[in-house]
């Protein structure tokens, strides 16, 4: 019953959100040069269908390769930065302040600077953009392990790397797995807006661009809800991983 609530209510939603949307656009007679309906983005999949299979892979394969560099690095800092408060005080500042600079102006460095290279730029910027979350959610969760099992364990001759594996690593996982929810969707943004500001004719950015050039509304509300659509599958193989590893965490609202 739980598993088929689990299905339903988003399912349900969604559909109210495309009833409530082409409601809209009815109800203010737009045409769809204006604000394309639900039911002109159908034509649009049919009409280019191979189109989106092939630039939505192209979408999806780098985003989750940024992504899972995002995991690695976001991992190797937030564990500096949780067991040394030398380092927390040291690397917090230069973090913020790199995640504060608007990706969309270092697009076009990243460009300039490996010019040719796309796979590879959009990768970094997918990276970029998503691995701070990660970092900073690792790192809150290791500084503030309490101290007395740490002493216990070293009591018993426990090394740290043994202390982090059994203790510090499970109490992580939980704001690992927030951090990473949040993260999937950043690393969409990031692999967009390198397909979108540097453009070189590959993923759903460039087939948005595309529609954007020949004033191709239903094209281009289309590419949007292929994008959410991606978002959405690979935020649930989280919501999946989470409940392998962090289930316990979990809490059920009765």
């Amino acid at each position: 019953m739980r598993r088929l609530r689990n299905v339903a209510v988003p399912f349900i939603a969604m559909l109210v959100f495309l009833a409530l949307w082409e409601a809209l656009v009815w109800l203010n007679g737009w045409p769809n040069y204006k604000m394309a309906s639900p039911s002109d983005l159908w034509p649009a999949y049919t009409r280019y269908w191979q189109l989106f299979l092939v630039m939505g892979w192209q979408t999806l394969w780098r985003t989750v390769v940024g992504l899972l560099l995002a995991v690695i690095v976001g991992m190797a800092f937030g564990m500096i930065m949780g067991f040394s408060r030398t380092m927390r005080e040291a690397l917090y500042p230069l973090l913020v302040g790199f995640n504060a600079i608007p990706k969309a102006t270092v697009v076009p460095i990243v460009a300039l600077m490996f010019v040719g290279m796309h796979d590879f730029n959009t990768i970094l910027i997918a990276f970029m953009i998503s691995f701070f979350p990660i970092a900073v959610s690792v790192s809150i969760g290791l500084s503030t392990l309490e101290p007395e099992y740490r002493d216990i364990l070293r009591s018993l001759g426990a090394s740290q790397t043994t202390i982090f594996w059994k203790i510090a690593l499970p109490k992580t996982l939980p704001e690992f797995f927030g951090a990473l929810k949040v993260s999937v969707t950043l690393a969409f943004i990031g692999t967009n807006l390198m397909e979108i500001v540097s453009p070189h004719g590959r993923g759903l950015g460039a087939l948005f661009d595309s529609g954007k050039i020949n004033s191709d509304y239903p094209l281009m509300f289309a590419v949007l809800i292929a994008l959410a659509v991606l978002g959405i599958v690979l935020y649930y193989v989280v919501v999946g991983l989470e409940k392998i590893f962090a289930g316990w965490a979990v809490r059920s609202p009765h």
